[in-house]
């Protein structure tokens, strides 16, 4: 991104300190990196082209609360931070956010292309609901702050973009077994449209549960009659402890 008005108003919105150790994945020229360096105590700037590296190292040279990290985010060793703001490669939104949101931190200011900002934030019942929507929520409050033109990037991409704000929180349900929960949401979003016992069976098909066993199920499950994309997140976690506590039963 290179428009400074758009920056400023990102790193504005995660309220920076002179304490904050602030977390940049794909610092590119870095535009973003020099403008945060101003505001907090250090900025651990992640970049993977080897190109742009180099052109880090030497549009960076004497700025000293810069940490660069040179490789995959969601694979190198990222020292510890506890904010994030950063426009991030669009082909790693998803995994970006799901490794974030396993980790401890305060608040996380990200642009993101607009469809995938619009999923993490959209109604019950909407065409935008999806996956991701349920875990974001599970993990943190979301808020769509500012669109952003293409034109605010160079090269521009194909697609305009949005920034979002995260915030961890408590979950606001209980779930008892935290990987069930979130297989079975990935499992039944495959088919959004259909009644959650149909939508059901492959999930608990791949639990090893034989096929008749797995038809009762489906059929004695809350919410059985509705289409998956009506249920509430909340909906989802009692879904996925009524499937632990009946296979319990059944070993």
């Amino acid at each position: 991104m290179t428009d400074r008005v758009l920056l400023e108003r990102m790193i504005s919105y995660a309220s920076l300190s002179p304490a904050d150790v602030v977390l940049e994945v794909g610092a590119g020229l870095g535009f973003l990196t020099r403008l945060l360096a101003e505001r907090c105590k250090r900025v651990v700037a992640v970049e993977i082209d080897d190109r742009l590296i180099n052109i880090l190292k030497a549009e960076l040279l004497g700025v000293g609360n810069v940490e660069l990290v040179h490789g995959d985010a969601l694979k190198t060793p990222i020292p510890r931070f506890n904010k994030v703001v950063s426009t991030p490669p669009y082909s790693i939104s998803s995994p970006l956010l799901f490794w974030l949101l396993d980790r401890p931190f305060n608040c996380a200011v990200l642009t993101f292309q607009e469809e995938f900002a619009k999923r993490m934030c959209a109604q019950v019942g909407s065409k935008d609901y999806s996956r991701l929507t349920v875990a974001t929520y599970y993990r943190a409050d979301a808020e769509l702050l500012d669109f952003v033109p293409r034109s605010a990037f160079y090269p521009p991409p194909d697609v305009d973009s949005m920034v979002v704000r995260l915030k961890p929180r408590a979950p606001p349900f209980k779930v008892r077994d935290e990987k069930t929960f979130f297989e079975l949401v990935q499992v039944v979003f495959t088919q959004r449209n259909k009644k959650v016992r149909n939508a059901v069976m492959p999930f608990l098909l791949k639990r090893r549960i034989a096929k008749e066993e797995a038809l009762r199920l489906a059929d004695s499950l809350l919410f059985h009659e509705r289409r998956v994309r009506e249920l509430a997140p909340e909906d989802f976690g009692a879904l996925a402890n009524e499937i632990v506590e009946k296979e319990n039963l059944l070993r």
